[in-house]
């Protein structure tokens, strides 16, 4: 049996996150999705997610493709492989070739992880979404209640 992990942060979820997901249950038997928590979002990425954790597991766990959901609350994939198991990790191209990418499929060969790498979802992302709310944002006023466009 093989136990698929697929993680992201999920903010702003999107067709990219949809894609990854889908495609990542097509090659497993049991798929685990992380989320990376609120936490790790601000000291590794350095942002502060739209969607807090919670919500973001929520949405991300209703997907009827999803079996779990596994809240990442810190920055190493081995040690949610040790509370997890799995035996295939996914991943969106954009990591193949990054240090990133590169210290993890060594790190997973050493414990007989797969590493397989889907299509990145080039005409979309949480990073463009964001800069699209910012501009959005920098055009028009604004109150605090407007919480969705106060990035």
């Amino acid at each position: 049996m093989h136990i698929g992990y697929a993680a992201g942060a999920f903010d702003l979820f999107h067709v990219g996150h949809l894609n990854l997901l889908r495609h990542a249950a097509q090659h497993c038997d049991v798929l685990i999705a992380g989320v990376v928590s609120d936490e790790m979002l601000r000291e590794i990425k350095g942002i502060d997610p739209v969607i807090p954790s919670a919500e973001r597991a929520e949405i991300v766990e209703s997907l009827r493709f999803v079996d779990g959901v596994h809240l990442e609350t810190t920055p190493s994939k081995m040690d949610a492989w040790r509370e997890i198991g799995f035996t295939r990790f996914f991943k969106g191209d954009d990591w193949r070739g990054t240090a990133r990418g590169l210290m993890l499929e060594e790190q997973f060969s050493e414990v007989g992880v797969e590493i397989q790498y889907f299509p990145y979802t080039m005409h979309t992302s949480s990073t463009s979404l964001r800069r699209a709310l910012a501009a959005l944002n920098d055009g028009a006023p604004h109150t605090s209640s407007d919480s969705v466009l106060a990035l």
